[in-house]
């Protein structure tokens, strides 16, 4: 049987441990490594390529979304499986949009861990029963927005006034306004700052 190669990125040693101590007699996984943080990791990458890697999102010297986007780059036959404990649609989102096969929370059971490994071995997408909830919930609630106020909505994100907006777009502060007021309507947010969070949980941004 062939053995799946397992590495796991985590800046906490007692999730590592925990992984090892749950996997270490699984004949068909070997588990090849671990780092605790992203140079490490991309370190260790250079030598010895995994199968499948556990990657934390939260990460001390990089965002683990950007890590996974980096060997997704670099490494496009890895499977990488995310490792958090956050059960929001933005997280979930970006991750699988930067090319993540799995998204797990930490309060994974082992059998739950090994079907993770086998669903994405198996080129399929494998999500946590809760995190599969809150994108379903998350696609019930979503509102729809056009190209141009998604671009808007981005923009209004990064801080940007009507004024900058409409320079950038060429096109009128009155129209910028007149857009911004539907995406608020659509999200049902009454100033800049709720817009953007609740724009950031469904992870249109």
């Amino acid at each position: 049987m062939k053995q799946t190669k397992l590495f796991i990125v985590d800046d906490h040693y007692m999730i590592i441990e925990g992984i090892i101590s749950l996997m270490q007699h699984q004949s068909d996984i070997e588990i090849v490594g671990h780092a605790q943080n992203a140079e490490s990791c991309m370190a260790f990458l250079q030598r010895i390529k995994p199968d499948v890697i556990f990657l934390d999102i939260n990460l001390p010297d990089k965002s683990g979304i950007d890590v996974c986007k980096e060997i997704k780059s670099s490494y496009p036959a890895i499977k990488i499986i995310a490792l958090s404990t956050f059960n929001q649609a933005s997280y979930i989102n970006n991750m699988i949009d930067n090319g993540a096969n799995g998204y797990l929370l930490k309060n994974a059971t082992k059998e739950e861990m090994l079907l993770a490994i086998q669903t994405v071995m198996m080129h399929k997408q494998y999500l946590s029963k809760e995190a599969s909830d809150v994108i379903r919930e998350t696609k019930q609630q979503k509102p729809i927005l056009t190209r141009r106020e998604r671009e808007i909505l981005k923009l209004i994100a990064e801080g940007l006034t009507s004024s900058d907006i409409g320079k950038q777009l060429f096109i009128s502060t009155t129209t910028v306004d007149t857009h911004r007021k539907h995406i608020l309507e659509k999200l049902k947010a009454n100033n800049t700052a709720i817009l953007i969070k609740t724009a950031t949980q469904l992870g249109i941004i």
